[in-house]
C-alpha cells in the first residue's frame, strides 16, 4: 500500500492530511521562511540552504528571494540554472529542472491535481500528482505556469505569461494560454 508520501510521490491517489506530510510541509515553510530571510548579498549562504532542502542542485545555480517550494525532496535542479524573484515550486510529485535553464519572476511549476468528476474525493482532500521535467537549456519568460504532467524540451523558449498544459518538444518557441508552439528555433 505505501504511506501518503511515497502515493504522492508516485502519482497515486494520497490525502495530503496526512501527518507525516504535514510536517514535510510545515519542514518546508521554515526551510523556505528561513531561505527567504537570509542576508541577499551572502549568494553561497543561500546557495547552502537550498542544498540542504532539495533533493539535488547543481553548481552555480541561483534562485532568488521570495521562492516557495513545498517539499524539496521531489526538486532536482542542474547546474547554472536560475529561478527570479517570486518563484513557486509545488513539488508534490518530482520537478525536475535541466542544466542552464532560466526562469523569469513569478514563474510556477505545479505538480499537483484534484479530482475533477469526483466532487466527494475532492471535499475529502484526495490529490494525484503528476512529474515536470524541465530539460537543459530552457527559457521562461515571467509569469509562466507548468502544469502536472509536462515535459519541456532542450532549447525551448517559453513566452511570458504563457500556461503550459501539454509537453513541448525541444528547440521551439511556445506562447500563449495554453502554450502553442509558434515556431522552431
Amino acid at each position: 500500500m505505501g504511506t501518503h508520501r511515497e502515493k504522492m510521490i508516485n502519482g497515486e491517489r494520497y490525502l495530503p492530511a496526512d501527518p507525516e506530510l504535514d510536517a514535510d510541509r510545515r519542514r518546508g515553510w521554515r526551510e523556505m521562511a528561513r531561505f527567504n530571510a537570509h542576508d541577499p548579498e551572502d549568494l553561497d549562504g543561500i546557495y547552502d540552504i537550498l542544498k540542504g532542502f532539495v533533493a539535488e542542485i547543481g553548481e552555480n545555480t541561483t534562485f532568488m528571494q521570495r521562492l516557495q517550494i513545498e517539499y524539496g525532496y521531489n526538486t532536482r535542479v542542474g547546474a547554472n540554472s536560475f529561478m527570479n524573484y517570486g518563484g513557486v515550486i509545488l513539488d508534490c510529485g518530482p520537478v525536475t529542472i535541466g542544466d542552464h535553464v532560466m526562469m523569469g519572476p513569478n514563474v510556477q511549476l505545479l505538480t499537483a491535481l484534484h479530482p475533477i468528476e469526483d466532487h466527494d474525493a475532492r471535499i475529502e482532500g484526495w490529490e494525484t500528482t503528476a512529474p515536470i521535467v524541465i530539460g537543459d537549456k530552457v527559457w521562461f519568460g515571467g509569469g509562466v505556469i507548468v502544469c502536472p504532467g509536462v515535459t519541456i524540451g532542450n532549447n525551448t523558449v517559453v513566452g511570458a505569461g504563457s500556461v503550459v498544459t501539454r509537453d513541448l518538444p525541444a528547440h521551439v518557441l511556445a506562447v500563449g494560454n495554453p502554450a502553442r508552439v509558434v515556431r522552431k528555433i
